[in-house]
């Protein structure tokens, strides 16, 4: 195609990683980019968790969109939500009625918590994706050391103090160390009959091994960690039921108040919105340039994308550095295609390593050839993500809250808000 004098009009589906990174990418090039998005804010999701458990507040990792893109002249942003794709007539419908031709379109709306078919379960177990459901998480962690505070001891106050985190990928690991400080550290000293052995904390897996994803040693080490920390693994456990105040995990029942659902998720409804066949999580397939087969002017990317490098059974996982170079990638594919000239080479994923944490002073790196844990492999990981968020400010306030939080042992947001509280939610849902 080449360059007229009506300047092509992209249109981007999300905010986050991929989205994002696109929309960079596309920033002075000959194109009119709009970027759509139903949050205002882009989220630093592998820093969710800390939110959850009163490390962080939600403006240490969440930033507006207009702010990040605000020196790319030719984006411009719409609080909206899409609701459908003609994609003969080449345009989107959004929520707020808009029907908005594009001549490319890139769709980055990433993905939500699957409950493998029993979506009644997310009322007793949420997940964390979303700013909401960190603030829904922390309500309800801090509500159960509260009402235990008023309990006798027994049962009932036991319930209060036995967390469950279903899931032990990333996010499940992580989440389980964080709470396991926050319950032994940071929350003992504030109570007077809840002591730092009160609390426990149950990691649940259904496979064989926690961070099944990682070399097996460093997955070894971070148990060892977590156990250390007094997470009670219980691998090779799957959930039948899940209701209000009780996990069943086969013939075994838990009675806990605080479940926590970090095992699975399910794409966006790009597939239905595009009329194509999606895969087993609900990804669209994409080509080696990230486009469906159907119209090679639309691009599907980050966790909605089912893209299979070539040699490989799997598709590559739903994180952000995928989700970046899958931004960055499409943008210059359309960039050669609106100047004329040939596509880039095929979409291939860098991989520079993979890590996780587990604590204070605790983590795993796997870089490939060179694999370590402990304190070296926390650093990394704590430099790395310092330097994956947006902005000056965010980096500095992120840095200044570690930095205290490690030499004090506080939590600087262990705030209740009204609408968290189980109480509240009883009464909206009746």
């Amino acid at each position: 195609m080449q360059p007229t004098s009506v300047r092509p009009k992209v249109i981007i589906v999300g905010g986050g990683f991929a989205g994002i990174a696109a929309a960079k990418g596309l920033a002075g090039a000959p194109v009119d980019v709009l970027l759509i998005d139903r949050l205002n804010h882009s989220l630093f999701q592998p820093l969710l968790y800390q939110v959850a458990t009163s490390a962080l507040g939600p403006s240490h990792i969440a930033q507006p969109i207009r702010h990040i893109l605000r020196r790319a002249k030719n984006v411009s942003v719409h609080w909206d939500e899409v609701t459908g794709i003609d994609r003969s007539a080449r345009r989107i419908h959004t929520l707020s009625g808009q029907q908005l031709p594009f001549d490319f379109l890139v769709i980055a709306t990433g993905a939500t918590h699957s409950y493998f078919g029993r979506d009644d379960w997310a009322k007793h177990a949420p997940g964390l994706k979303s700013i909401e459901d960190a603030f829904v998480l922390r309500g309800r962690i801090l509500g159960a050391f509260e009402r235990a505070e008023m309990q006798p001891i027994g049962p009932e106050r036991d319930a209060q103090l036995e967390f469950v985190i279903v899931g032990a990928g990333p996010t499940g690991v992580e989440l389980a160390g964080a709470l396991a400080e926050l319950a032994r550290h940071s929350l003992a000293r504030d109570f007077r009959s809840v002591s730092s052995h009160c609390a426990k904390i149950k990691l649940v897996e259904a496979g064989p091994r926690i961070l099944p994803n990682f070399n097996e040693k460093l997955a070894k080490a971070a148990h060892r960690s977590l156990e250390q920390l007094g997470v009670d693994i219980l691998t090779g456990s799957r959930v039948t039921e899940i209701e209000a105040g009780r996990v069943r995990l086969g013939d075994r029942e838990v009675a806990s108040e605080t479940v926590i659902w970090a095992a699975g998720v399910k794409a966006s409804p790009a597939a239905r919105w595009l009329d194509v066949e999606p895969d087993q999580v609900g990804r669209v397939p994409v080509d080696k340039h990230l486009r469906i087969a159907e119209d090679q002017r639309i691009f599907v990317i980050g966790d909605t994308a089912a893209h299979r490098p070539e040699g490989s059974e799997r598709p590559l996982p739903g994180v952000a550095p995928v989700a970046k170079q899958m931004g960055s990638h499409v943008a210059k594919v359309i960039k050669a295609t609106v100047l004329g000239r040939p596509d880039p080479a095929p979409f291939r994923y860098r991989q520079w390593g993979n890590l996780a944490t587990i604590g204070r002073n605790k983590a795993i790196a796997d870089f490939g050839r060179v694999r370590f844990s402990g304190f070296p492999a926390w650093a990394i990981w704590s430099l790395v993500h310092v330097a994956l968020l947006s902005g000056t400010l965010s980096r500095a306030s992120v840095v200044l809250s570690w930095v205290w939080s490690y030499l004090t042992w506080e939590r600087g947001a262990r705030i209740i808000l009204s609408a968290a509280e189980p109480a509240q939610e009883k009464e909206t849902n009746a």
